[in-house]
């Protein structure tokens, strides 16, 4: 104690606060977050042990980069302004700031982790480039007066108690070369975390939640912001690139397609038995339902009453799979019918234009094609995706402000976006001509607000449950006021998530987390099924192409179920880095520094059991993603 109360009043002191206030914070955080993630975490005592030693470590690494600003101002100042009450001035700033910071980020980590079940991640950076819709949905989601006092007030307190050792650390009279010695030594060792260490080093469990409890949410932030793009090719296991696209080829075969050449691509020609069908399309990818808030997977809350009516009216897809944990990788799996692969999704990425998509095959059979989103389509580049594949983007500066019923920092209520969809709709039908819609929903969104009077969950209460049922509500009130138009017969409506509402669970691809029901429904058009095989979110537009026999030449890489046989069926699922191949039982998981895993997994309960290598199948899961990745970089996905 006296060797740290000695340390504490050093020139250096500060730093040395500031080191403990890190890890005080983060050991209170990480208390606060195991308690909430207390059902799903393993109780195993040395995995316990584990998450606050390993939690330790990271939350010191942190703490020495946090330190960086106070470390040089005791280094270049010199003792006789240090010492002086001016001296202490940016001193005490400094550090306020620093412990403002700590505070805020703290409740913000346990604000995401509610939301996500996992530190901060590539979408809390995602967050920074769209602080206006960010920070609207916190201010309508939370009571910010009433935690901003609360900070403040935490905030006050830890200035007022450890203020006597700032001031104590002003008395110490320390020459510049001593100084020097103490800031390179400090420094050395931030550079020591910087370089040597790795997030990696948290996963310590087979258990999600243990590995994220042990990591420190700074940390990840800043592994998230400096990875946000991964070269597949650098990281993940690889076969040579002619294997890789001889095994997609075999596996994407139809029995109407024919390959155009023995080149390294995928391009097939799909030429249908029968003539086209004169069918407009009808695309609502619904924000966050998943599979269990359905009746039919067991869900006893009643919110989605008019989807469970659906169920027996349409081709109802038991098994139906997300390519990810967020929209704009369900957008990217709907549009170009392309397995995920490690970072951002297309839809985000640089060179996106003029690419393969679902839109440019229908425009150019003489189709209007166009992105409905409710939002402001800006908002993860969602707008300049779309409007440069060959869609026309309408989002909700195009609703004029009387036709709004109710709006969030996210957008205006669903049937306000349904409304511009039909308005359109009747614009083509009155020119005669055809037209694909896909419009993109936001209700379903915190803070979980919608208009009085549609349900029977008021919105001011802020439910999830609410804001599903209100969509539910949205869907049918739309399918009703089509059911009055003239083109509703001649209309297939397709009706699929864009991913689930929560993504994180035990294990690392927790299987049932991707779990998402797909309509196609027109009781004119189409026979009602229930459809058991697996499909994935990229067989979609193969199949609803095959649908209206449309004769084109292909580049996706997604399927028509209906002209191949079950075994081939897989489905991919996703993280930013995580990439998950799952066939039948049997689930390879792909990860950075070149690993894998294989597994037999439970698709109710997403349980795994570690198997043996499986050479065909490692193999296959290889080839998807080694070998979407080199068709992208080789402009291959380009129309």
């Amino acid at each position: 104690m006296v060797r740290m109360s000695k340390v504490l009043n050093d020139r250096f002191g500060p730093v040395a606060l500031i080191l403990i206030l890190v890890t005080v914070i983060s050991f209170l955080t990480r208390l606060v977050l195991l308690v909430i993630s207390w059902p799903g975490v393993d109780a195993n005592p040395f995995y316990l042990l584990g998450i606050f030693l390993v939690g330790l470590f990271f939350d010191l690494v942190v703490g020495l980069f946090t330190a960086i600003p106070v470390t040089i101002y005791c280094w270049l100042m010199k003792d006789s302004w240090y010492k002086t009450r001016l001296g202490g001035i940016p001193l005490f700033i400094l550090i306020f700031i620093i412990i403002f910071t700590l505070v805020v980020n703290a409740v913000g980590e346990i604000i995401f982790w509610k939301e996500f079940n996992v530190r901060y991640n590539f979408i809390a950076v995602d967050y920074l480039v769209y602080t206006q819709e960010v920070l609207g949905n916190i201010w309508e989601s939370y009571n910010i007066p009433l935690i901003g006092a609360g900070i403040m007030f935490v905030v006050t307190i830890i200035i007022f108690f450890i203020r006597k050792k700032i001031l104590a650390s002003q008395q110490c009279t320390m020459r510049f070369g001593k100084r020097t010695v103490y800031f390179l030594g400090i420094m050395s060792t931030t550079a020591i975390g910087y370089f040597f260490v790795s997030n990696h080093y948290k996963n310590i469990s087979r258990n999600n939640y243990v590995n994220e409890l042990a990591g420190n949410g700074i940390y990840e932030f800043g592994a998230a912001f400096w990875n946000n793009e991964i070269n597949y090719s650098n990281f993940y296991l690889v076969n040579e690139d002619k294997n890789n696209i001889s095994i997609l080829r075999k596996m994407l075969q139809q029995t109407n397609s024919v390959y155009v050449d023995s080149g390294l691509n995928v391009d097939r020609k799909i030429t249908p038995e029968n003539m086209p069908h004169k069918w407009n399309v009808v695309l609502i990818s619904v924000e966050s339902l998943s599979g269990d808030y359905l009746k039919y997977f067991g869900s006893n809350q009643n919110i989605t009453p008019f989807l469970d009516s659906l169920i027996p009216n349409s081709i109802f897809f038991k098994n139906f799979y997300a390519t990810g944990t967020r929209t704009v990788r369900g957008l990217e799996a709907l549009s170009l019918a392309i397995p995920p692969t490690p970072g951002q999704s297309i839809v985000r990425r640089p060179n996106n234009e003029n690419m393969f998509t679902m839109g440019s095959v229908l425009k150019e059979k003489g189709y209007d094609v166009k992105f409905i989103y409710g939002g402001n389509s800006f908002f993860d580049n969602m707008g300049y995706f779309f409007s440069n594949n060959d869609y026309q983007v309408l989002d909700k500066a195009d609703i004029p402000q009387k036709n709004i019923h109710h709006e969030t920092v996210w957008g205006v209520a669903d049937e306000d976006a349904f409304t511009i969809l039909l308005q359109e709709a009747d614009k083509n039908y009155k020119d005669g001509k055809l037209f694909f819609s896909h419009l993109m929903t936001v209700s379903n969104h915190r803070p979980y607000t919608y208009p009085e009077g549609r349900i029977d969950i008021e919105p001011r209460h802020h439910l999830t449950e609410g804001a599903v049922k209100y969509t539910d509500w949205a869907i049918n009130d739309f399918i009703l006021r089509a059911k009055q138009r003239p083109w509703f017969d001649s209309t297939l409506f397709v009706i699929v998530a864009d991913h689930c509402s929560k993504s994180a669970g035990k294990t690392d691809l927790p299987v049932n987390r991707y779990h998402i029901p797909c309509f196609i429904y027109n009781e004119v058009l189409v026979n009602p099924k229930i459809e058991n095989r697996l499909v994935s979110q990229i067989d979609l537009a193969p199949m609803i192409l095959g649908m209206l026999n449309t004769n084109y030449t292909s580049r996706f890489l997604g399927k028509d179920i209906y002209q191949t046989d079950s075994s081939s069926d897989r489905v991919f699922i996703s993280t930013y880095e995580d990439l998950g191949y799952l066939k039948m039982d049997s689930l390879v998981i792909l990860g950075p520094k070149k690993k894998s895993s294989l597994y037999r997994v439970d698709y109710v309960s997403a349980a795994v059991t570690k198997l043996d290598g499986n050479t065909n199948l490692l193999n296959e899961a290889i080839a998807w993603y080694n070998g979407t990745s080199y068709l992208i970089k080789n402009g291959h996905y380009k129309k």
